[in-house]
């Protein structure tokens, strides 16, 4: 009886073991056929970790090769979810919210996920992520990504704009060349051991193509001499605006472009469109008797008129259909230079009905306005240039003067550039080059004549009469001691929301050249609403002396220094 149970039980205990063999052998013909895609899957994945490789973003140079925009080597901090127990993750929570100030509940949401790589945050400060790597926590780590910084902050904000931090440009230049600066993302899998630990080895890898460089025209030291004056400027006339352009005359490059109010590149989240908003190029007014060149310009081109015809300027009041003309001071007899020296309203008017509408408007065409300059940024409007068919009865008495007219500041540096090249209207540019990381140059841009507005005559005389104006008419503050300008100034009256001119709000601006034989330097300065002075020849005539004065004393002093390292070089060669 004792040995018939024992046998039984033998039985029953090989017969279970016999069955669990038959089960293990069945499960593992099922996950061997059936899951092993799967699993392979989920080992890789335990093994394996996917990182994107972010390219180096180009850097932008100025027309010297000094630095304006670059990248700098931060850490990034990434997570293994699946690497860190759920009884852990509030620990981790709590350190890195106090550590990266942010919320909880970002971080929370961020690791609940069933993923061996998420980001927590990009490019932290090397603080941070020093007070990380103390904590030791594992499912934790770096990538070394690059942070976008301008080393100059303020200087060229509305040039250079900025990007995020993802390395896109949002603003400016940044935004305009992205294609370019951006380059291509990259990818690699790190191998991982069977604690999860990073290792440094790969997988597999593909490298990122780095950005290009982008060297534009501007100086950063006649960037930073503009921006230097137009600000005390706009302070001290308490503008609600201004802007500032420097430009090569002879091949249009710009030297120099600024605006106010500005703001720091390095810490740009928090400002709003107005500010970043690209006033010279996108802000159209009024401009007042600076335009008065077009008709002066249009009158000796045609034969119409010579610098000593005299006209009668009315002491002050001139009827023209149902409008009453005035001067801002009563003149009796004034020879053509003088009605432009002393920016003569009515002068300049009859000048202008000798002309007729027909020819006033095709040289406001021929000078550009109305349409865009063409300039390598984003942003530019065309202004407003009415044809004649448009015009009213007093159509005639404004234009002229600058009235129902609209410009920007760009147009206008390119306008005046005419007189200082000899009658080339000149596409303004800012970008010089492109370049690889090896310095060969993918795409450069190259002076561009758009149309042969004056004759090298005409160019000449107005000229003389611009250098008038400094010298002894409407522009005296922007004469410089030692250096002749032209120029003229205007002073141009705001509209209102009902249609009528306002008598409290006006837009003060001075165009020039320097010097005025041999013009370096075109710079248009624009002051808006400034208060209480606003006549252009008082807030926007001195910054026009100042940056004219020490940019071309700069320029002149590189031209002699290129010209004594080419003697050196030459002397070595011989």
């Amino acid at each position: 009886m004792y040995i018939s149970d024992y046998r039984r039980r033998c039985e029953a205990v090989f017969l279970f073991f016999l069955i669990f063999l038959l089960f293990c052998i069945a499960r593992l013909f099922y996950v061997q056929f059936f899951r092993f895609n799967y699993l392979a899957e989920i080992a890789r994945k335990q093994h394996n970790l996917f990182v994107e490789l972010e390219p180096r973003r180009g850097t932008i140079f100025d027309s010297n090769l000094k630095p304006q925009a670059v990248n700098i080597p931060v850490d990034s901090l990434y997570a293994s979810p699946n690497s860190i127990k759920e009884k852990d993750k509030e620990f981790v929570i709590g350190k890195l919210s106090s550590i990266l100030s942010v919320n909880s509940s970002y971080l929370r949401q961020r690791l609940s996920r069933k993923k061996s790589f998420i980001w927590l945050a990009r490019k932290i400060t090397p603080e941070q992520s020093e007070a990380i790597k103390q904590l030791k926590i594992k499912g934790l780590g770096f990538i070394k990504e690059s942070k976008r910084s301008y080393p100059n902050s303020y200087l060229a904000s509305h040039i250079l704009g900025f990007a995020g931090v993802d390395n896109t440009g949002l603003e400016g230049m940044e935004l305009y060349l992205d294609k370019y600066l951006k380059g291509e993302q990259g990818w690699g899998i790190y191998l991982r051991d069977a604690r999860q630990n990073k290792l440094d080895l790969w997988q597999q890898m593909v490298l990122p193509k780095d950005g290009y460089d982008v060297v534009l025209t501007i100086d950063e030291v006649i960037q930073y001499i503009a921006e230097r004056e137009l600000d005390k400027a706009f302070k001290t006339h308490n503008a609600k605006g201004a802007c500032i352009v420097v430009m090569d005359p002879h091949t249009g490059a710009i030297l120099a472009l600024a605006n106010r109010p500005t703001y720091d590149l390095n810490n740009h989240a928090d400002v709003n469109k107005d500010i970043t908003r690209n006033r010279a190029l996108c802000d159209m007014f009024e401009p007042g008797s600076v335009f008065k060149v077009v008709t002066a310009s249009a009158a000796i081109e045609e034969k119409k008129v010579k610098e000593e015809d005299r006209f009668f300027c009315e002491n002050g009041e001139y009827r023209v259909a149902n409008h009453i003309l005035h001067d801002h001071e009563p003149k009796g007899w004034l020879s053509f230079r003088e009605v432009i020296e002393e920016s003569s309203n009515i002068g300049t008017v009859k000048v202008a009905q000798i002309l007729g509408p027909e020819v006033v408007y095709r040289y406001m065409k021929l000078f550009g306005f109305g349409s865009k300059t063409g300039i390598d940024m984003l942003g530019e409007i065309n202004g407003v240039a009415k044809p004649p068919k448009q015009w009213s009865k007093v159509s005639i008495s404004a234009i002229p003067i600058g009235q129902e007219v609209g410009v920007t500041a760009i147009q206008l540096a390119a306008a005046y550039s005419v007189f200082a090249n000899g009658g080339q209207l000149m596409r303004p540019y800012i970008i010089q080059e492109i370049r690889d990381k090896q310095g060969e140059v993918i795409k450069r841009n190259s002076p561009v004549m758009t149309n042969k507005t004056l004759s090298l005559d005409t160019a000449s005389r107005i000229r003389k009469i611009l250098t008038g104006v400094v010298e002894e008419g409407t522009g005296r503050l922007a004469k410089i001691e030692g250096l002749s300008a032209a120029g003229k100034t205007g002073t141009a009256q705001k509209l209102e929301p009902n249609g009528t001119y306002s008598h409290s709000k006006f837009v003060g601006s001075f165009i020039g050249f320097a010097p005025a034989e041999e013009p370096l330097v075109t710079i248009v300065v624009m002051v808006d609403e400034p208060h209480p002075n606003y006549y252009g020849g008082v807030v926007a005539a001195p910054v026009f002396k100042s940056v004219a004065h020490d940019a071309v004393k700069y320029l002149k002093t590189m031209q002699r220094d290129r010209e004594v390292v080419a003697l050196n070089e030459n002397k070595r060669i011989y």
